[in-house]
């Protein structure tokens, strides 16, 4: 089933606000990212229809399902909709071939053409020869194949995902990432993600929508996300720090939080002097040393004072608060040549042409 979803979910709970505008065209996977509290799980039970709306409108392929105003509501039961569990609830009793002719048989199909659907599935899906095993005897990834066999079994206009592989241990999740990728384009649906792993995001997603309190505060494609961050909160999602003040110069930032940078400005960019604007920098573009760097080429040179040495995969990050407050990429052997620790004076470096200044425009952010 092609269809095109085209929302604003708003909802209201317990003081919380949901209000959130997304479009999704068939075969495009939308990656839902935001911290806890941020709206994701509301957004996705809105969507299957498990939390009705307060405001706002839902409709796919142009069939309004939920719209308060005029007390449409279609049942999730009902509702063109697959959604694959965090968990996955699979039914244990059932074998992985019922499990996924469940939906369809439930829909009125008869039994032996929805076991042949199921059947087709599982083959698509790499799990022939594995139709009559129950949950507890398949693999954290076999289960979660399963799982996405049976919500692709009703033929879905939108197929959820909530936190698709946070059941997987490490190791299995990295191998199941890249086969989830594959099978996801080949669906004929819009497909949300919701996650927290900005990792699986980048990885599975054609686009990111970012929330945070109930809000879209960044959207764009992964490269675009994680290039332009336009919080604080996607700044640590990709890795970069991120400064926020005003245009004073060319390229030229006052940061809020006090002190400048300057950094590279796109000349199409549109901002002008006054205009609030984002710096971002990577920590591994700036450079600690333990004494006044003499004749450099870098433009932003600033004191800074130690505090927090953190262990990496392969790297050491020293968090250095300023103005401007900045964490530094380092190796081991320089923590212990320059002996590094909480409390020491140090100063800090970065050229501006490895320091981003753009808008901030929130979602717009994103795609300069």
């Amino acid at each position: 089933m092609s269809a095109t979803l085209d929302a604003r979910v708003v909802v209201r709970r317990n003081g919380f606000v949901l209000d959130v505008e997304l479009t999704a065209q068939p075969g495009e996977v939308v990656g839902v990212l935001g911290p806890n509290g941020a709206g994701k799980s509301t957004l996705l039970r809105a969507l299957a229809g498990l939390q009705p709306l307060t405001g706002g409108r839902l409709a796919l392929g142009g069939r309004v399902l939920d719209e308060p105003s005029t007390a449409v509501f279609v049942p999730p039961a009902v509702r063109p909709v697959g959604l694959v569990f965090q968990d996955y609830r699979l039914f244990p009793h059932l074998d992985a071939l019922d499990n996924v002719a469940f939906g369809p048989r439930a829909r009125g199909v008869r039994r032996p053409a929805a076991r042949a659907t199921a059947g087709d599935l599982l083959r698509r899906l790499g799990l022939e020869g594995l139709e009559h095993r129950r949950p507890a005897e398949l693999s954290g990834g076999q289960a979660q194949r399963v799982a996405l066999a049976r919500a692709l079994a009703v033929d879905p206009g939108l197929l959820l995902l909530d936190e698709p592989l946070a059941a997987l241990d490490a190791r299995t999740r990295l191998e199941v990432r890249s086969r989830l990728r594959e099978h996801l384009r080949g669906v004929d649906a819009p497909v949300l993600v919701v996650t927290h792993d900005p990792l699986e995001a980048m990885v599975l997603a054609d686009r990111l929508v970012v929330l945070e309190g109930g809000r879209v505060v960044q959207e764009g494609t992964p490269l675009q996300v994680a290039r332009r961050p336009a919080t604080q909160y996607v700044a640590r999602l990709v890795g970069l720090n991120l400064w926020s003040g005003r245009l004073v110069g060319t390229g030229v930032v006052e940061l809020e939080g006090g002190g400048r940078v300057t950094g590279t400005l796109d000349p199409g960019s549109g901002a002008r002097e006054g205009d609030a604007v984002l710096a971002a920098v990577s920590p591994s573009a700036v450079v600690l040393s333990t004494a006044a760097p003499g004749p450099t080429s870098a433009r932003n040179v600033w004191p800074g004072t130690v505090e927090g040495v953190e262990l990496l995969t392969d790297r050491v990050r020293v968090e250095v608060g300023g103005p401007p407050h900045a964490f530094v990429d380092v190796t081991p052997a320089a923590v212990a040549e320059l002996g590094l620790h909480p409390g020491q004076p140090v100063w800090l470096s970065a050229k501006a042409t490895e320091t981003d200044v753009y808008p901030a425009q929130n979602r717009t952010a994103a795609q300069g």
